[in-house]
């Protein structure tokens, strides 16, 4: 696979970290390295199933971000917590068909099936969840609208955040004393913790510097599973 940083001279070089422009080689240079990817599905059928999107848009600057949203703190399950749009299976509802419906209720966004460069891998999560991530590109997002009922805000993140070097963070618990994995986002001010966290570490190694890593049992933390 191949990094989707222009010109980049090594993982370890400092341009990490700069802004990329959402343009067309962007997504042809992700789209390939998703390709090129070898999934690792679940096979755990106990698990409840979930879709969630890596939804790529172009910032106010025209740099290339993903859409992070935060729950609201009057739903019954993850309240206040960030996350990616996404949501449970409908009955007879296939993930792809799930990712695109969560989109569409969650942020009012509708790039159709088309629109979709790949996935991750499957992540089980502490509260009895097996998520499969989709990675969508949105040409036009001027019609993001989110839900009241379901998203309190959105944050575009953008590529550069995602590629610091001081993701990923471990550290322990304060509850468990478990290992928990999270990342450091400058634009909403503090920590986001996996599962959200691990997803985008593992689109940022994959989809972004074309590393095939792998994040299961990344460990969350306690909050994560109310």
């Amino acid at each position: 696979m191949t990094s989707a940083i222009p010109d980049r001279p090594d993982a370890g070089s400092a341009v990490l970290g700069r802004d990329i422009v959402f343009d067309d080689a962007l997504r042809q240079a992700i789209e390939t390295n998703l390709l090129a990817f070898d999934v690792i599905p679940s096979t755990d059928t106990t698990l409840k199933r979930a879709a969630v999107t890596v939804c790529i848009v172009a910032n106010e600057g025209g740099m290339a971000s993903v859409l992070l949203t935060f729950r609201p703190p009057s739903l019954n399950r993850h309240a206040s917590q960030y996350a990616l749009p996404g949501g449970r299976l409908d009955d007879g509802e296939t993930d792809v068909d799930a990712a695109l419906r969560e989109l569409r209720e969650e942020l009012n966004l509708s790039p159709g099936p088309d629109s979709l460069l790949g996935r991750l891998d499957t992540f089980q999560t502490d509260s009895g969840y097996c998520i499969t991530p989709f990675v969508s590109w949105v040409e036009d997002a001027t019609l993001l609208k989110p839900s009241p009922d379901e998203v309190a805000q959105v944050f575009p993140i953008p590529f550069s955040e995602l590629l610091s070097p001081d993701i990923p963070h471990i550290a322990a618990d304060p509850v468990s004393g478990d290992l928990v994995f999270s990342a450091p986002l400058r634009t909403v001010g503090h920590h986001v913790f996996a599962p959200t966290a691990a997803i985008l570490y593992q689109f940022r190694e994959v989809a972004i510097l074309g590393r095939s890593t792998r994040v299961a049992g990344a460990g969350q933390p306690d909050f994560a599973r109310r």
